[in-house]
């Protein structure tokens, strides 16, 4: 059942009980262990639009994080068989093993096309009762998505190392864990750097211990603006060293700064984004993830550097990406590791790097 009273029947996988989050669909044709695990669905039920998901079962390596993030998942057929060489088990049983409720054999087509004239919404999965009114108080008493930090769910406990190498490191990068991707991770570890992750709410002079070269402002889930103390924190960072922003670390960055951002109608959630670059006219495919995004006007709200916007996204015209030029720092609002997704952006790893030497130099 959704929040405006529409109702889907079909058949349960994984775990049995209930689910409620808000309702979103991804468009991924692929990748769907990745997006299971990725911290950034905190709180969601994710609908797949994809019509055959399970066909290549799952495994230890294609994973976000160390468990399943979602809150439930909706596709329109179940596979529980499945072949591929590197698969170690059923989505089900993956599902089974994080307690995590699944839906399927509904129109997921239809479910889709109903988010996205009505908005993405409050949803319950349910195996318990196919009573309409005890469904829908419960609906009603969760809270919203927005005006809460979901950040301080998803982040580390305490900070750790992610590296393969133990040596020769081409810098060292404090990555701020809003709900970091495993993907992001490696990417970091790929490109050279000694990566220290730390928890969300780690403070300044903590940060500054470490000595970092430069600084990365993770992705994670729900609403920018309640994750107040992060953007009091990235305040005081403004200037000290080089800072990037993935995703939700893209938006805390503008809120930091004097922007504001608003939620979208049913968000961005998929591998085939298009977004262009306002400078050289180029477009990427982009993997994106997120239900909030900075709001255009607020731009002007500015007031401690100058900021550029570099790169928009073609099917809504909302900013994907900024720079500011003065105090060293640049986000995105897409995926750059993609996983799943197309590597179009992988690219901009290398940016941050040489944000790193400008600084020092």
């Amino acid at each position: 059942m959704l929040e405006d009273g529409k109702i889907f029947k079909g058949k349960n996988i994984g775990h049995g009980g209930e689910a409620i989050g808000e309702v979103v669909f991804n468009t991924s044709m692929m990748g769907y262990q990745e997006i299971l695990t990725d911290p950034s669905y905190c709180e969601q039920i994710v609908t797949m639009t994809y019509p055959q998901i399970g066909n290549y079962g799952v495994n230890s390596e294609d994973v976000e994080s160390g468990k399943i993030q979602i809150k439930g998942i909706i596709v329109k057929e179940y596979f529980d068989y499945y072949s591929n060489w590197r698969a170690e088990g059923s989505l089900g049983d993956y599902l089974k093993k994080y307690n995590i409720v699944g839906l399927s054999e509904i129109d997921t087509r239809q479910l889709t096309k109903h988010i996205r004239r009505k908005g993405a919404m409050k949803g319950i999965i349910s195996t318990v009762t196919e009573d309409e009114r005890e469904l829908r108080e419960k609906l009603d008493s969760y809270p919203d998505i927005k005006g809460r930090d979901l950040a301080k769910y998803v982040t580390c406990d305490k900070p750790y190392i992610y590296n393969t190498r133990k040596k020769d490191y081409k810098y060292t990068i404090v990555a701020i864990d809003f709900g970091i991707k495993r993907g992001i991770l490696k990417c970091l570890d790929w490109s050279g750097y000694k990566v220290i992750v730390v928890p969300a709410s780690t403070c300044v002079s903590e940060i500054l211990k470490y000595k970092p070269d430069g600084i990365l402002l993770s992705n994670g889930p729900g609403d920018p603006a309640a994750v107040k103390y992060a953007i009091k924190n990235i305040s005081k960072l403004v200037g000290k060293k080089p800072i990037f922003g993935i995703c939700l670390g893209h938006q805390l960055m503008a809120l930091a700064l004097g922007a504001s951002t608003y939620k979208l109608k049913f968000g961005h959630h998929g591998g085939n984004h298009p977004v262009k670059d306002l400078r050289t006219g180029k477009v990427e495919i982009t993997a994106q993830n997120h239900g909030f995004s900075v709001l255009k006007d607020s731009l002007k709200n500015i007031k401690k550097t100058n900021y550029k916007v570099t790169h928009i996204n073609l099917n809504d015209n909302t900013i994907e990406a900024l720079e500011y030029p003065d105090i060293s720092v640049f986000t995105v609002q897409h995926h750059p590791e993609g996983k799943p997704g197309p590597h179009d952006s992988r690219h901009i790893f290398g940016k941050f790097e040489d944000l790193i030497k400008d600084f020092n130099n």
